[in-house]
């Protein structure tokens, strides 16, 4: 009998609901395929579901329909928000030139926050936009995006904040959090891949970085994907409904799991344990490991999780995320990180915690063999 596998990756992607493929599928076949700049029935169809989807969207995440723009998920989205807000600053004269200008990076504490310092120095500079992951995709840590948002406001410099991570997670308010402009993607939240959206509270705020037909208000072009959008806007509706109770259940699990580790593995170490987190994410460090022998072996076991680490040239180099917190070299080469989602049980933790004895003392006995 083949063995349960485990997923827990759900911050890299996640299944995508019945309940949003079951909506997609009509535009996906013969009956309702137009596109919805057409003016035939065909095309009226495709419009008034991505318009629908539009408000459905807006009102689950306080904002108005003509605010949400879709694009093809996070990156697109946070593109258009940076770049796009870099030409519109140019154009009214801003210190950030067409593709050009300086990137300055804010610097965090050792909790993961960003440093009210920094963020001075960086408004003093005359920066023409600010930009701030509110749930941070490896360690969990939740940013003070509402603060940080309002003192942006204060000096007029346009706050953008990256809410992938914590749509579905934590409480998201576009009109309540005050940023300017915010970036979601569909696959985090069991929508298809390749579907997002920016909201945008101004569009004078931000310029197109992609060029052709006038869909969108002009800022994002192009005949847009109408199974993709329908099917965001109904996985928004289910996370923002869902999100209180998955919250506690997905807290319970994380917790469980650290308690766990640490009762089998000592002398683990839980990353950004004394922050904020979101539910959903633990990041732990596994000392006289590296994170990709240990990826290797628990997939081998059927357990899925993943590693901020990037190997280059055959060297395993830190999360540049656990490096700005301060974390040492030997615990970043280390961390694995562990994200939970809506069909994670608590069997899931009991296998991992079960299954991570002996993968650890295999994987730390064959360092100890290559290091002599």
């Amino acid at each position: 009998m083949p063995k349960r596998l485990i997923y827990l990756d759900n911050a890299a992607t996640t299944a995508v609901r019945p309940e949003v493929l079951e909506v997609m599928l009509p535009f996906l076949g013969k009956d309702s395929f137009g596109n919805p700049s057409s003016a035939h029935r065909f095309g009226r169809a495709a419009r008034a579901a991505v318009e629908g989807a539009r408000r459905a969207i807006g009102a689950a995440l306080g904002a108005e329909p003509n605010q949400v723009i879709f694009t093809s998920g996070g990156t697109e989205g946070d593109n258009l928000a940076v770049i796009g807000a870099a030409l519109a600053s140019r154009d009214r004269g801003g210190p950030l030139t067409h593709l050009g200008g300086e990137d300055i990076l804010l610097a965090v504490n050792a909790s993961g926050i960003v440093e009210a310092g920094a963020l001075e120095q960086a408004l003093a500079r005359g920066v023409g936009l600010v930009s701030v992951m509110w749930v941070n995709n490896e360690v969990g840590v939740i940013e003070p995006i509402a603060r940080l948002a309002a003192r942006c406001a204060e000096a007029d410099v346009a706050f953008h904040s990256d809410a992938v991570q914590a749509l579905g997670k934590v409480p998201v308010s576009f009109k309540d959090a005050g940023c300017n402009l915010m970036t979601f993607s569909g696959h985090k939240i069991g929508a298809p891949k390749g579907i997002g959206a920016l909201v945008v509270r101004d569009r004078r705020t931000v310029e197109a970085i992609v060029h052709g037909g006038g869909q969108q208000f002009g800022l994002r072009p192009g005949t847009e994907n109408v199974p993709g959008i329908v099917g965001f806007g109904k996985a928004v509706e289910l996370a923002v409904a869902e999100q209180a109770a998955l919250a506690t259940r997905l807290t319970t699990l994380r917790d469980t799991l650290e308690r766990r580790v640490l009762a089998v593995v000592p002398d683990a170490v839980i990353n950004a344990w004394q922050s904020e987190r979101a539910p959903h994410v633990s990041n732990i460090s596994i000392p006289g490991t590296d994170s990709e022998a240990m990826l290797m072996h628990l997939d081998l076991a059927g357990i899925a999780c993943s590693s901020g680490s990037a190997c280059s040239t055959g060297a395993v180099e830190p999360s540049h995320v656990l490096t700005a917190m301060g974390v040492p070299r030997d615990l970043g080469v280390a961390a694995l990180r562990f994200s939970f989602g809506k069909d994670s049980t608590l069997e899931d933790v009991e296998s991992v915690s079960a299954a991570l004895p002996r993968i650890v003392e295999k994987v730390r006995s064959l360092s100890t063999v290559l290091h002599r």
